[in-house]
């Protein structure tokens, strides 16, 4: 059975997607992913963006929150305050699961898409948080989508841009910040979750005919391999659907 890895990082985070999850979708993979839990094992989840849109039926797949396609028979369209006060809220907080990318990973899931370098001198500047650091600082939880590259998993990032598990156990409730953080990140050789009590990366999964060393060989800092198991690909079934329903023009695929 052939399949890309892209399509394979989507079905492994859709995977984690439950029926009483409010998905909180960036553009691009993210909202692929949450495109594909919906039509494939989590048809009650509530999809929404930061635009303001809850609960849209996404006959096509937006090319980015902005995009008038994700306010298509929606429960109810607000705006950014909505959005954000969705993520805040006590009651649905803590069904919320934010997706996220970005530049840099540190072992405790810490992100970085703000500057490479220097702040003030930096190499590369990208376009900053957006809504990634609230994401990151107020949902129960967060899966995070990363090219498995030595340069983005490091052992300090550049500049930290969102909250994961900070400095380890304890460390968010010390920040003022509500129990949760990372809970998964999707690569393009593996799946990394984080120790319950170390709050540490470690190898949850690799994909077939990937071996956890290369996994290693590809990131700045060492994690444990040994709780290792190869991830399932794709089936027929879910590649079919996502193919054909999510995203048959493949302008995310």
């Amino acid at each position: 059975m052939d399949y890309t890895l892209r399509e394979m990082m989507t079905i492994v985070a859709a995977r984690e997607i439950r029926n009483e999850d409010i998905v909180f979708c960036g553009t691009g993979i993210s909202m692929l992913a949450a495109m594909a839990a919906k039509n494939i094992n989590a048809p009650h989840c509530v999809m929404f963006f930061e635009t303001g849109a809850i609960d849209a039926r996404l006959d096509e797949i937006p090319l980015a929150v902005a995009d008038s396609r994700v306010m298509y028979h929606t429960a109810a369209n607000g705006g950014l305050l909505e959005a954000f006060a969705t993520m805040q809220n006590r009651i649905t907080g803590g069904l919320v699961v934010g997706i996220l990318g970005a530049a840099q990973i540190d072992r405790f899931g810490n992100l970085n898409s703000t500057v490479i370098g220097d702040y003030f001198n930096p190499k590369t500047r990208f376009s900053g948080s957006g809504g990634g650091c609230d994401v990151a600082s107020f949902v129960s939880k967060s899966i995070i989508f990363m090219q498995h590259e030595k340069r983005k998993f490091v052992t300090q990032l550049d500049y930290m841009t969102s909250p994961g598990h900070l400095e380890g156990p304890g460390a968010r409730r010390k920040a003022g910040l509500p129990e949760g953080g990372p809970s998964l990140v999707v690569t393009n050789m593996a799946v990394m979750r984080f120790d319950e009590e170390t709050k540490e990366m470690y190898l949850a999964g690799y994909y077939p005919g990937i071996k956890p060393e290369a996994i290693l060989e590809k990131m700045a800092f060492s994690v444990d391999i040994s709780r290792a198991q190869e991830v399932n690909p794709p089936s027929c079934e879910e590649l079919k659907i996502l193919r054909e329903k999510c995203d048959p023009q493949r302008l995310i695929l």
